[in-house]
């Protein structure tokens, strides 16, 4: 049997065993916080979910640590839920029985079993949690961009554990959990994303990381990572760049509407532009569109131009876009948004820079048209002082670029 269709039994079989009730008791209000799951290959990641409104007003978020992520749209009917999601093509369905929601969340690749509780607190914790808040380094890696370590962003209030992985391309979104058992189990799920790690601090200080239940890391302090010879991060800025800094960069590709946008025309001569490589299907390129319109609202009568060169699905192209017209909606972008191919596309597509292969990547380029700078990746919200950080150095590029004269060559 293949596993969609165990797990999609599975789901069946919850639903019929906990929810067999009389249709009157299924006309109660799903509104409220819950304890949520969804399986993903056989593996139970749970994560907090709320719901408000009734019948066609419903409304449902995820959360992505202080961040909620809203529906775009739902109803409730006779004891059945439809929650939509239009910014990443989603939708949750589920059967609200005695105060519990049973179903899947559906995505364009598959679906998740879904199950849902009504929250409820968690017991006392311990009186003795070891403390391990701080920034940690994760060697060991094995990353197919080429990566040797990562970072392990940690907040902790008590027993209570917020933390993050920081990678090259941007992080895995805030990990929630509490420490039991000699252990902090976080996990995350704000509709993408879906991880969990066993953090165990070990006796010499280390960090023994359990991901998905089954690959084995260590971190240890960032501070004593030379010392125990774990390797630093990958810098974003020095992972990709331009094979010949002295050409012009160059694209030349169509919006939604038909329209071609080309770095001849008119809008961008003598402007700083970023380019962005996205993909509304790539969570950190939703980290890191509000910045990227915020920053063109600020900039943009002075000088600035902003471009996403987004890679699609084969299977969003003929559907119209949806999903992308929701990404550009959601964030408030209002900068010109291209389409660029599909995602295994992107290093025919964008030729002139070398190992391009994070999503988002921002490219910037100077009042001459040459690039001047481009930055893998992007630390979301998660990534706390990191997000912080990049949002900073971004903005400081942009202002030293717009206070360049223009080059005599693009003259």
């Amino acid at each position: 049997m293949k596993s969609s269709l165990r797990y999609a039994l599975a789901a069946v079989l919850i639903a019929t065993t906990l929810f067999a009730t009389p249709a009157a008791a299924q006309s109660a209000s799903p509104a409220g916080l819950w304890d949520a799951a969804v399986v993903v290959g056989g593996l139970e990641i749970p994560f907090r979910f709320e719901i408000s409104g009734t019948d066609s007003s419903v409304s449902g978020w995820f959360f992505n640590g202080a961040e909620k992520v809203a529906s775009t749209g739902g109803k409730f009917e006779n004891g059945s839920l439809v929650l939509n999601f239009d910014h990443y093509a989603t939708s949750l369905e589920a059967t609200f029985v005695n105060g519990r929601l049973a179903g899947t969340y559906n995505r364009a690749t598959g679906f998740y079993p879904f199950y849902a509780r009504r929250f409820a607190p968690s017991p006392a914790f311990p009186n003795e949690v070891p403390a391990i808040d701080g920034v940690w380094q994760i060697g060991g890696v094995k990353s197919n961009k080429g990566e040797a370590a990562w970072r392990l962003i940690v907040r902790q209030s008590g027993a209570e554990v917020t933390a993050a992985i920081l990678r090259v391309d941007g992080d895995t979104g805030a990990l929630a959990g509490t420490f039991r058992d000699g252990k902090f189990v976080v996990s995350h799920f704000s509709g993408a994303r879906p991880l969990v790690l066993e953090l165990t601090p070990t006796q010499d200080g280390n960090l023994e990381i359990l991901r998905n239940r089954t690959e084995k890391l260590v971190a240890v302090r960032a501070k004593d990572a030379k010392l125990k010879d774990v390797p630093e991060p990958t810098d974003p800025s020095r992972h990709s760049s331009v094979k010949d800094p002295t050409e012009p960069f160059k694209f030349s590709f169509p919006d939604v509407t038909g329209k071609v946008l080309s770095n001849t025309d008119e809008r961008f001569r003598g402007k700083v532009v970023i380019v962005s490589i996205s993909g509304s299907w790539c969570p950190n390129c939703h980290d890191e569109a509000p910045f990227l319109a915020e920053l063109y609202r600020k900039y943009q009568s002075k000088g600035l131009e902003i471009v996403a060169l987004s890679f699609e699905e084969e299977a969003q192209k003929e559907k119209g876009y949806p999903r992308l017209a929701a990404f550009n909606k959601r964030y408030g972008v209002t900068y010109p948004v291209v389409l660029a191919g599909e995602q295994a596309d992107v290093a025919e597509k964008v030729p002139q820079i070398h190992n391009l292969n994070s999503f988002p990547t921002t490219i910037f380029l100077g009042k001459d048209g040459l690039v001047r700078g481009v930055h893998a990746g992007f630390a979301g919200a998660a990534s706390g002082a990191f997000h912080d950080t990049a949002k900073e150095e971004i903005t400081a590029t942009v202002e030293r670029l717009l206070g360049e004269s223009l080059s005599t060559r693009a003259k």
